[in-house]
């Protein structure tokens, strides 16, 4: 039994619009969506949850997660409730509710103390370089000694005192120590999410032998996102996969194989490395650049309402990858002071991305969504399983 609070639609309202009001349940949306079928009937039967105040319910809910904001629904919507919409921000709600420590919650309800929170971290990593790892002296009175037979920038040893293997090992080290700590985040948010989604369940148990049997959908749908092709908008899926995929590259090069990836020689342009670096320059930039303009002309329907953790993620992940291609390029041309001061400006961006976008705000979606596919297939498993049963029938 799922107890009614009337507070819902007002606390939910916080994260986005609360126009909850506007659904008269004609069913068009849910007849429209693409992505609903029997048991999960996107996106109205979470509105409906909401309109009568079922907070435990809602919280059960992964609808809005199997909801991919392909805008049918919204464009089919004869009173304008905007479903689309009301569903993405079920999604910033959910996020702040598998965070155990509250700072979602924070960050989409208090929206400048992000933006805060993200200028003081860039602050502190360009005052660490300043103190612990600041320019050499003779970085501007003798360029020439920084450079490498083949003309390029020796990247690892523009700090006095401290050898390049050195350089690389320190950060190296907060590479990892910052994995570590999004990784832990993000995995003990998503065990608080699967206890309200999955044990929580009374009317039913998942089978043990399920978890193994279904992994394969975690996985797949984490690296080729397929729900997306349901869309009638193919363009986007095919958009978001390059910017994706891009991502995950570029976040292996730079945490996992660091050593291998911030060298001092300068590689043909089809080596490994280089090329990896401009997939996931071009990934990224291409489809950002798109969803930017489209976020500011407001022509498409999915893209028409801003939050400012969009626009917050949009800027980071372009001033990282930007910030990233031009170091590339003036390491390349043997520019040894520009060189050093666009890799703090870089850093001081992609960990404030990382540290607050990742665990805590939009990023978090990169997560949740495929093992929100994940849980509900566990979750229909054993429903198919319960209504099969003897004792059932």
């Amino acid at each position: 039994m799922h107890k009614v609070d009337s507070s819902l639609k007002k606390e939910v309202g916080k994260f986005g619009t609360g126009k909850w009001q506007d659904c008269f349940h004609c069913g068009t949306c849910t007849a429209a969506c693409q992505l609903s079928d029997s048991r999960h009937l996107i996106p109205r039967s979470t509105i409906r949850s909401l309109q009568l105040g079922l907070t435990s319910k809602v919280h059960q809910d992964l609808d809005p997660w199997l909801c991919y904001y392909c805008g049918d629904c919204s464009e089919t919507c004869m009173r304008d409730a905007n479903p689309g919409e009301l569903m993405m921000t079920l999604r910033r709600y959910l996020t702040s509710v598998y965070d155990w420590t509250g700072i979602s919650r924070i960050f989409y309800t208090k929206r400048h103390i992000e933006l805060w929170v993200i200028l003081g971290v860039f602050t502190l990593v360009v005052a660490l370089f300043a103190i612990f790892l600041p320019p050499s002296a003779q970085l501007f009175s003798n360029p020439e000694a920084f450079l490498t037979v083949q003309g390029g920038v020796a990247i690892n040893s523009l700090v006095d005192g401290i050898g390049s293997h050195a350089f690389v090992g320190i950060i190296e080290t907060f590479d990892i120590a910052m994995a570590l700590f999004i990784g832990l985040l993000l995995i003990s948010n998503i065990i608080h999410m699967w206890t309200r989604t999955v044990l929580s369940r009374t009317e039913y148990v998942v089978p043990v032998q399920n978890y193994f049997l279904e992994l394969w959908q975690l996985i797949f749908h984490f690296s080729v996102q397929p729900k997306f092709s349901k869309c009638s908008d193919k363009k986007y899926w095919g958009g978001h996969f390059l910017m994706m995929s891009g991502y995950t590259v570029m976040f292996i090069m730079i945490v996992a194989l660091l050593p291998k990836f911030q060298t001092e020689v300068i590689h043909p342009w089809y080596h490994w490395q280089r090329l990896l670096g401009y997939y996931a320059t071009f990934g990224i930039l291409f489809f950002l650049s798109i969803v930017a303009v489209k976020r500011l002309r407001r022509t498409d329907i999915k893209l028409k309402f801003s939050h400012i953790s969009d626009w917050l993620f949009i800027i980071l992940l372009l001033l990282t990858t930007l910030s990233g291609i031009f170091l590339h390029f003036l390491r390349i041309s043997g520019m040894p002071a520009a060189t050093y001061f666009m890799y703090v400006f870089h850093l001081a961006v992609l960990v404030p991305m990382l540290i607050v976008e990742v665990p805590f705000s939009k990023w978090s979606h990169l997560a949740y969504r495929p093992f929100a596919v994940y849980f509900a297939r566990l979750n229909d498993s054993a429903i198919r399983r319960r209504t099969n049963s003897p004792a059932y029938v």
